[in-house]
């Protein structure tokens, strides 16, 4: 049964496993202007393995309406205060933090999945933790590139594993912004998926159902490694 939960500073849902389970979580990162019930009504679509835990983000806009960080929309594309990006950014890590301490994942790490400007997060977080990170879903995102951010992928991010999907007739935030995503990753990550998909800012069925095979092949994986290992311990 889904339970509220209090991680550091941010409060958010949690559902526990469905089945047998090594321990893995996905994390959650509602979009701009949502809350954490939004993505969590994904996870009867996902491997039972997960626990799922969906994060409201900490800014109030209005009822049940939450922000991460401020943004506005300019003739020259959406701007954002750095310091307040920042500050989420700390937010989320302490809050990730707090949910490993709790739940003892697996390697003591979890997957994180981040919808629009939770995607941005999910950016973040790879760049600035990656070591608390399993793999990072990017939906309908963009990545953190603004100038003057100097922003360089540490060695840690060349394990992780990346899925990125958007849609192609995203409104919101255009899939240019996927694509520039694909730039900065290829080459630089040893295992990322990227997916558009004839939809507008949202996860449609065909997405929904990539995100699912991709998370089943990593618990697998992971699970196989994790055999190998004990193989060998026991040799």
């Amino acid at each position: 049964m889904a339970e509220r939960q209090q991680y550091a500073t941010l409060t958010g849902i949690d559902l526990p496993p469905a089945a047998e389970t090594s321990g893995d979580i996905l994390v959650m990162l509602h979009g701009y202007g949502s809350n954490e019930k939004d993505l969590l009504q994904l996870a009867p679509a996902l491997d039972g393995r997960l626990r799922c835990v969906s994060l409201r983000a900490p800014l109030r806009l209005e009822e049940q309406m939450f922000g991460w960080f401020p943004i506005a929309f300019t003739p020259d594309g959406i701007s954002y205060d750095r310091d307040q990006a920042a500050q989420a950014r700390q937010d989320l890590a302490d809050a990730l933090k707090a949910i490993i301490e709790r739940h003892q994942p697996r390697d003591g790490r979890v997957w994180l999945m981040g919808f629009s400007q939770g995607a941005v997060m999910s950016y973040l977080t790879a760049l600035h933790t990656p070591e608390v990170l399993q793999g990072v879903l990017a939906l309908s995102g963009r990545y953190p590139d603004a100038p003057g951010m100097n922003l360089r992928l540490p060695e840690a991010v060349a394990t992780l594993p990346f899925l990125v999907i958007h849609g192609l007739y995203d409104d919101v935030l255009p899939v240019d912004n996927a694509r520039r995503a694909r730039e900065r990753l290829e080459g630089r990550v040893g295992d990322l998926v990227y997916r558009e998909y004839p939809m507008g800012h949202g996860i449609s069925d065909d997405a929904l159902d990539e995100i699912g095979r991709w998370l089943t092949r990593q618990l697998d994986r992971q699970e196989n490694r994790a055999g190998t290992r004990n193989s060998r311990n026991s040799a």
